[in-house]
């Protein structure tokens, strides 16, 4: 598995696709901000997408602001995350297809590297192949207030209103010249995934969730989806494979 810091590394063994995914709730069973005990809770992040979506609030401010409630050690935190969170259980079965077919499956996420490591290790091996990961970091602060630990807050990629732009990664793989341009996929679930909708040649959105209200409303064409099984399905037709 490989962190990508720049350069067009996806395009190495010519793929006939290359894969971006979101990851919190679409590679995952449910975001990682979701365990129990996690941060101020289900209720008032709710309310921050809602904000989000409606234009109130830019993504950067409310994912700070989420992360920020989470007054728990950084080591405590990737414990919590990989006792509680699971992937789709499919995710695994599309893996190794995937890496079968030579296909990079690029993670973009607006979540933090660490958290995403760590489960992806804990499920599909100490370094599994096929797999790069996009995504903010995570730094130590100095708390100001002596009688509390220093601890640790998010940092993000970039400077946009999302603090990752998801569509800053696939830009330059649109519209490459010749004919073994690869097929641009995305598959996404929610308010983060807002940059990338509109960028790939094949959209899976999340059925039920904020990011198929969002392509309904903008006119952006997608392939609904429950799980990974329905998205494996349906990519050797779609690939010609």
């Amino acid at each position: 598995m490989e962190v990508i810091e720049n350069g067009l590394p996806y395009l190495k063994g010519n793929p006939k696709a290359i894969f971006f995914t979101d990851f919190d709730g679409t590679i995952t069973l449910e975001d990682l901000c979701e365990v129990d005990n996690f941060g101020f809770g289900r209720d008032r992040r709710r309310a921050l997408e809602l904000e989000v979506l409606k234009g109130n609030m830019a993504f950067r401010d409310a994912f700070h602001t989420m992360i920020q409630s989470v007054q728990i050690p950084l080591t405590e935190c990737l414990r919590l995350v990989q006792d509680n969170i699971k992937l789709d259980p499919h995710f695994l079965d599309f893996y190794h297809w995937a890496k079968r077919c030579n296909i990079p499956i690029v993670v973009l996420s607006s979540g933090m590297t660490p958290f995403i490591i760590t489960l992806l290790e804990s499920v599909l091996g100490t370094k599994p192949e096929n797999i790069f990961v996009v995504a903010n970091d995570v730094e130590p602060y100095s708390c100001e207030d002596e009688t509390k630990e220093d601890g640790w807050r998010i940092k993000y990629r970039d400077g946009s209103a999302f603090g990752h732009d998801k569509s800053l990664e696939i830009k330059p793989y649109i519209g490459l010249p010749g004919e073994n341009c690869p097929v641009l996929f995305y598959a996404g679930d929610g308010v983060s995934d807002l940059s990338a909708a509109s960028q790939t040649d094949i959209l899976f959105a999340k059925e039920g969730l904020d990011l198929v209200d969002h392509c309904k409303q903008k006119g952006i064409p997608f392939v609904p989806f429950d799980n990974w099984g329905s998205i494996l399905d349906k990519m050797p037709h779609m690939l010609c494979l």
